[in-house]
């Protein structure tokens, strides 16, 4: 058995950001780094590759992991705020969350990302013209760096790291055990390591395993949120007057109906519509890219509505799931429907995508959305599109496409410290992982910060 100091499981935001900061400040300390999914060169979605048309339901899902997480093939947005993508404010204080993500920002720039543009809601004219139409757009600042230039900038933070920190990638831990003051943790691949420290980073996509641990170990996880919605596809010219100026408009919008809270998210201007597998479910989700001969006519954001549940229901992952399980029940993945269709409870069919006028980046059944969405859900977005369409009209066109469903599974809020560490010493939780974060820019500052603690441990 191979002892280390520190072994991080999970290659994602959190975990490259964690280990560029142990290599950059030098760390006096053997380092390992874990994922099950698979090195930055290898991760090609088979359908980008044109070897499929559909999701065929790769295990693990190459979107989804692998170096770099599920942020490496998504549009590479790093939104600087506190206002939404998670709390790690409320454990660090705002003003040293705020500089964490900054300090992210300048190493991204420092490793390529530098040409990107940095946006900000904090002076523009949108924000007057969406509360006028009973809509808010939270502030933030964004670096969008696209798909094509995010993957070189991690491409060039796994060489600066590669030699000094040991790596185990395409590898699943088994299990983990703690005898005394050392973790000892098996992998699928018959290895069995010891380590002081053990930094749990696995994101979105390792969340059951996550509370699998927290069970074992008896620390105290909530979960009781998830995110249902469809993702938006329509002309890029529909949203061009928001997007050139702010690129990411966060917009939330209160029902009238039921006083529930819909918003937009992860907007991708000149994008394509992806699909991605979680846990054996797929989804959709969008992607944007830096290289105009790789940008699309479509622009793409998510609609989601949030799901807030008391007691005595806990699992709200599993609600989510159960949606998304009956869209892929239904349409053997993702569900296509043009929004003129489902305003006039019809189902889209082939015949009527074949007259669609906005031509769908990503290949999907035509379907019926309500068959698939709960009608309170289904009525909020419906509602919040036509209180887009007063400050982007055209947003409800007939022809403007909704894929089914976008699910965004909120991991449960591990009972942990302000440097992150749970009530078992050594054992960190942080990320996505954690439920702390929800986005690339904080969970890659929760890395940085987890990283700070461990380097005053090992380097006094």
């Amino acid at each position: 058995m191979k002892h280390y100091d520190i072994i991080l499981v999970g290659a994602g935001a959190c975990g490259v950001f964690l280990s560029y900061e142990l290599v950059k400040r030098g760390i006096k300390a053997s380092v390992l780094m874990i994922d099950k999914g698979a090195d930055l060169e290898e991760r090609v979605c088979p359908i980008k590759a044109g070897k499929t048309k559909t999701c065929i339901r790769c295990t693990p899902c190459h979107i989804m992991n692998g170096y770099g997480g599920a942020g490496t093939l998504s549009d590479g947005k790093y939104n600087i705020t506190t206002k939404f993508g998670g709390d790690l404010h409320k454990y660090v204080g705002t003003d040293y969350a705020m500089e964490l993500m900054h300090y992210v920002d300048d190493v991204l720039c420092s490793m390529g990302g530098a040409e990107a543009k940095l946006y900000s809601t904090g002076d523009t004219m949108l924000k007057t013209v969406a509360l006028r139409n009973n809509l808010h757009l939270l502030d933030a600042q964004v670096r969008h760096l696209g798909t094509d230039r995010n993957v070189r900038i991690l491409a060039n933070i796994r060489e600066y790291t590669r030699g000094k920190v040991d790596m185990r990638i395409g590898t699943t831990v088994d299990s983990v055990e703690k005898q005394g003051d050392k973790f000892l943790i098996a992998t699928d691949a018959g290895e069995e390591f010891s380590c002081s420290d053990l930094v749990l980073a696995t994101g979105r996509s390792g969340s059951k395993w996550i509370s699998e641990i927290c069970s074992q170990f008896h620390i105290k996880s909530l979960s009781n949120r998830v995110d249902i919605g469809v993702r938006v596809e329509l002309p890029a010219a529909v949203f061009k007057h928001i997007t050139d100026e702010v690129y990411e408009s966060k917009l939330v919008y209160k029902t009238d109906k039921y006083n529930d809270v819909v918003r937009t998210f992860c907007m991708n201007p000149y994008g394509e519509v992806v699909a991605e597998n979680t846990n054996g479910i797929v989804t959709v989700n969008g992607h944007s890219y830096a290289d105009p001969a790789l940008q699309t006519e479509n622009t793409n954001f998510a609609l989601l509505v949030s799901n807030q549940f008391t007691e005595p229901f806990r699992d709200s992952n599993e609600y989510g799931e159960s949606i998304a399980r009956l869209s892929n029940m239904l349409g053997g993945g993702v569900l296509l429907q043009r929004f003129g269709d489902l305003v006039k409870g019809r189902r889209s069919s082939s015949r009527r995508m074949e007259k669609c006028f906005t031509r769908p980046t990503l290949q999907a059944m035509p379907g019926d959305l309500s068959l698939v969405i709960p009608k309170r859900q289904l009525d909020g977005i419906i509602e919040m599109i036509y209180a887009l369409d007063k400050i982007a009209p055209g947003t409800a066109n007939e022809d403007t496409l909704l894929y089914g469903v976008e699910v965004k599974f909120y991991n449960s809020k591990v009972e942990v410290d302000k440097n992150l560490e749970t009530k078992v010493k050594g054992l960190y939780v942080l990320g996505d992982g954690s439920g702390v974060t929800h986005s690339l820019s904080q969970a890659s500052a929760s890395g940085v910060h987890a990283a700070r603690i461990l380097l005053k441990k090992y380097n006094q």
